[in-house]
């Protein structure tokens, strides 16, 4: 296992979680599967996996609340999976840290797409390469009060650490790549969760919110119609 990705998949339902196991593990994935919310909590404590697929509902601890617990141990990369595309789902999954959803059914090959890209950006978010032209090369940028260290992956606040996910980190780059410019909704699909097709651009928004809360509400203004855009 210590040469694989670790998934911890957290699914009540025993045909999905089974066939779902299976796939991953085809695929090259070391996969830890449990039937609800507990003994999801409590595999990842023991194992700490590289990143974390759980189903909104199921019982004992739901999806929501143990992403949330995870989020306050740890920024390990997460996916909340929904059998409802349910604007509530969604955005409550999104705000407890998840870095990205998909609805129930889904394909494999899309799921197994999704994770793979989430965890390229974690990796990005943590030192990892990015493209020659990509906005993490290194060196300092400054906004008023907020410092964005692109080499050493850190943000400052009033020279306080702020901690961010990945997801939140690749976002931010991007946002200080072009400060100043509107950046769209489906461009920050495209860039930061890999989209290369038109996806639900609540993961934005709600991103963009938390983003925010944590480098201050007044930092990335919302040009209506347009998108978003960080103030220079």
């Amino acid at each position: 296992m210590a040469d694989q990705t670790h998934v911890l998949f957290v699914e009540d339902d025993d045909v999905i979680r089974e066939a779902t196991q299976l796939t991953l593990e085809r695929d090259g994935f070391a996969v830890t599967a449990m039937p609800d919310g507990l003994s999801g909590l409590e595999a990842f404590r023991a194992d700490r996996p590289d990143i974390a697929l759980l189903d909104v509902m199921v019982p004992g601890l739901d999806g929501v609340s143990l992403c949330r617990r995870i989020r306050d141990e740890s920024t390990v990369p997460v996916i909340m999976l929904s059998a409802r595309a349910d604007a509530i789902d969604v955005v409550l999954g999104l705000e407890a840290g998840a870095d990205d959803y998909v609805t129930k059914p889904f394909d494999s090959a899309v799921l197994v797409a999704r994770i793979r890209a989430v965890l390229r950006r974690f990796g990005r978010a943590n030192g990892g390469r990015e493209d020659a032209d990509g906005p993490g090369d290194g060196g300092v940028l400054a906004f008023g009060e907020l410092e964005v260290d692109t080499g050493g992956m850190e943000v400052r606040r009033a020279g306080r650490p702020v901690a961010l996910t990945p997801t939140e980190m690749r976002l931010l780059l991007e946002f200080s790549a072009a400060p100043g410019t509107v950046l769209s909704r489906d461009k920050l699909l495209e860039r930061v969760w890999e989209y290369g097709w038109g996806g639900d651009t609540r993961v934005v928004d709600v991103h963009v919110q938390r983003l925010r809360t944590k480098i201050g509400q007044d930092r990335i203004e919302t040009v209506r119609g347009f998108g978003y855009k960080l103030k220079a």
